[in-house]
C-alpha cells in the first residue's frame, strides 16, 4: 500500500517578520501537498538545541560550511572567528542559528504528499537564497549569503527549513510535534 511521505517545514522568524507565512503556505498547497500539523510558537530554546544537535558530525559540516565559504571568498576564518577549528565555528554556528530561531514566532508545520521531503526541498530553493532559483521559496524572496552572513556573525536568513531526508523528518517532526497534533 502506497504511504504519503512527510517531512517537516518551519518558517524562520525572518520569514514570519517579513509576513510571508501565506504564500509559503500557498505554494506547498499548489503543489498538491498537504499541511497535517501546524502552529505559530516562540520557540525555547531546549526545543531548538534538540533540533540543531551538538553531535560532533553536524557541527563540524556546520564548521566546513563555514571555511569553505571563507576561502571562496578569500577571507580568513582565524581573522574573523578567532579560530580555523571546523569544531569550534560549528559551534559558533549552532549557537547562533539557536539564537535566530529563539529570536521572533516561528511556524513549523508537517507536510504530507507524494516525495514530500523531495518536492517541498525544490519548492524552497537551495540553502543559500544567492544561489536558489528565481521561482522557488528562496530564490523569490531572499538574497542572503554565507560570506555576509559570517561576517554579521549570524545564520545565513533563508526564511525556511525543510528536513533533508526521511530519517531527519521523522526526527525533526518528533521534536516539534506531539503524535496527537498531526491530523490523521
Amino acid at each position: 500500500m502506497f504511504e504519503p511521505e512527510r517531512t517537516l517545514v518551519i518558517i524562520k522568524p525572518d520569514g514570519v517578520e517579513r509576513r510571508l507565512m501565506g504564500e509559503i503556505i500557498q505554494r506547498f498547497e499548489r503543489a498538491e501537498l498537504k499541511i497535517k500539523a501546524m502552529k505559530m510558537i516562540m520557540a525555547p530554546k531546549d526545543l531548538l538545541e534538540k533540533h540543531y544537535t551538538d553531535g560532533e558530525d553536524f557541527l563540524r559540516t556546520l564548521g566546513q560550511k563555514s571555511l569553505n565559504t571563507y576561502k571562496e571568498y578569500n577571507l580568513d576564518a582565524k581573522d574573523a572567528l578567532g579560530t580555523d577549528d571546523d569544531l569550534e565555528i560549528g559551534t559558533m554556528v549552532r549557537e547562533w542559528l539557536i539564537d535566530f530561531m529563539a529570536s521572533g514566532p516561528v511556524v513549523p508545520m508537517v507536510i504530507e504528499g507524494n516525495h514530500a521531503i523531495d518536492s517541498v526541498r525544490t519548492l524552497i530553493g537551495k540553502t543559500i537564497p544567492l544561489f536558489a532559483d528565481v521561482g522557488s521559496i528562496r530564490g523569490d524572496y531572499s538574497c542572503d549569503s554565507p560570506d555576509l552572513a559570517n561576517y554579521e556573525k549570524r545564520p545565513i536568513k533563508n526564511l525556511i527549513h525543510a528536513s533533508g531526508n526521511k530519517e531527519e523528518a521523522e526526527q525533526e517532526i518528533n521534536i516539534w510535534f506531539k503524535g496527537d497534533e498531526i491530523v490523521k
